[in-house]
């Protein structure tokens, strides 16, 4: 499928990436493949929780970083 025109498409699709389903619930998907392959390679169906997950966790230190900065000024 990939670079073989649609119509008038004029930039070509990519070839789909490799997916794997899960029947495990959300923690352990997450924790079965490995929380930075899912949250940056979306490597299951969990990969949208995986990354808010990753949001979060480097919002707080970047808070702690910034806190951490602004008392010893």
């Amino acid at each position: 499928m990939s670079g073989v025109s649609r119509g008038k498409e004029r930039i070509p699709r990519r070839p789909l990436p490799h997916f794997e389903e899960t029947e495990s619930g959300i923690v352990e998907g997450i924790t079965e493949s490995g929380f930075l392959k899912v949250a940056l390679d979306d490597v299951n169906q969990y990969g949208p929780h995986a990354m808010i997950v990753l949001l979060g966790i480097v919002a707080a230190a970047t808070a702690a970083v910034l806190m951490v900065a602004m008392f010893l000024i």
